[in-house]
């Protein structure tokens, strides 16, 4: 029976990974009291705003207002960093530490950096326009330019992985691949787009879409690992400690919230690493809260469409509605963090079958 020790190169990856890992936590966390000292100084905090269409979620959340947004900086902005810090180095200082530390490659890494990078960016647009009250409905943008703007950041992805790397291959886990030639553009796009805003519907209480991302990337670490795609392995670490870092000033009650710059960008990136690693089918199993996130949504505005106004949930997304139910805030984060964790790695072992066959 072989050692695990026995390989010195599995050995090295594993270094790699947990390396990375820490180092980007450990720059996250020392970055975030600055970026908490200019988001309260600039006063970009977050508005909730009683309109009467939400009376539930504005008499649970009024005592937040004025919380300030962006803190998802901190994750998208310590990965980027390190990637290209890492890069440069590894250039032109390419002594073993920091070509082994160096992460940021074409094949693996550099298209799910700049699907962050580029969410990020409109998210982080759509929360200065909310914060300081632009546009339709009293600040940000509206959900159709929002819409716009993620379904060309998807479509972008879309034609790199099937004209650039020529993807056209589906994996059913156990089973086998299916060539599913140009529909696999549509099947990219509804991934990227159904992730990102599913992030962005779950980024409604302390701490939960962290959480939620957290076990998510977790299991797409791994997972990319078992595949020998180490460089995205790390990608994936990497943003595991910047959210551990950000959930350190996250968790209730928060410091600040994540906004559209981080739960946009991240849930951009997962779908992405999802269609990379060829997994994009066990992606409902892994982020499972994410589904029920935006499953509520849906089914609440299609029940008050068609049933002359009638809600099926007291509040939705469905983590309002059991607050509304008289759970508390820490115990709904809680238990969607267990309820999280056993499907994301439910997910990873079927993820896995089929590996290498």
């Amino acid at each position: 029976m072989t050692s695990f020790f026995s390989d010195p190169q599995l050995v090295l990856d594993v270094i790699r990974v947990i390396s990375i890992f820490t180092v980007t936590f450990i720059v996250a966390f020392a970055l975030t009291p600055v970026l908490t000292h200019y988001l309260y100084k600039y006063e970009f905090g977050k508005s909730i705003r009683a309109t009467g269409k939400t009376p539930i979620y504005t008499k649970l959340h009024a005592k937040k207002s004025g919380t300030p947004v962006g803190g998802g900086i901190i994750v998208w902005g310590s990965v980027a960093l390190m990637a290209l810090l890492f890069f440069m180095l590894a250039a032109f200082a390419p002594i073993t530490p920091f070509v082994q530390l160096n992460f940021l490659t074409r094949a693996q890494t550099l298209l799910p950096l700049g699907a962050l990078v580029a969410a990020a960016l409109v998210g982080l647009l759509d929360d200065y326009l909310n914060v300081r009250k632009i546009g339709p409905s009293g600040g940000g943008l509206g959900i159709l330019q929002s819409l716009g703007l993620y379904t060309i950041v998807a479509a972008f992805g879309a034609w790199w992985f099937f004209f650039k790397l020529e993807w056209s291959v589906i994996h059913v886990p156990g089973v086998a691949d299916f060539e599913i030639g140009w529909w696999y553009v549509p099947l990219f796009m509804l991934v990227i787009i159904a992730t990102s805003f599913s992030v962005n519907e779950a980024d409604g209480l302390d701490g939960l879409a962290g959480g939620i991302l957290l076990f998510s990337f977790g299991a797409y670490m791994a997972l990319a690992f078992a595949l020998g795609k180490v460089e995205l392995a790390m990608f994936c670490a990497a943003i595991v400690g910047g959210l551990l870092a950000f959930l350190w000033f996250n968790v209730y009650p928060a410091r600040f919230f994540m906004g559209d710059t981080g739960a946009m960008s991240l849930g951009t990136t997962l779908g992405v690493i999802a269609m990379l690693t060829n997994s994009a089918l066990v992606l409902p199993i892994i982020a499972f809260p994410l589904v029920l996130e935006s499953g509520s949504v849906i089914i609440q505005v299609l029940s008050k469409k068609f049933r002359g106004g009638k809600k099926v949930f007291l509040s939705a997304p469905i983590h309002h509605h059991f607050e509304a139910m008289g759970w508390p805030e820490t115990k709904v984060t809680m238990r969607f963090w267990i309820v999280s964790a056993v499907f994301a790695g439910i997910g990873l072992v079927i993820g896995l079958l089929g590996l290498g066959t």
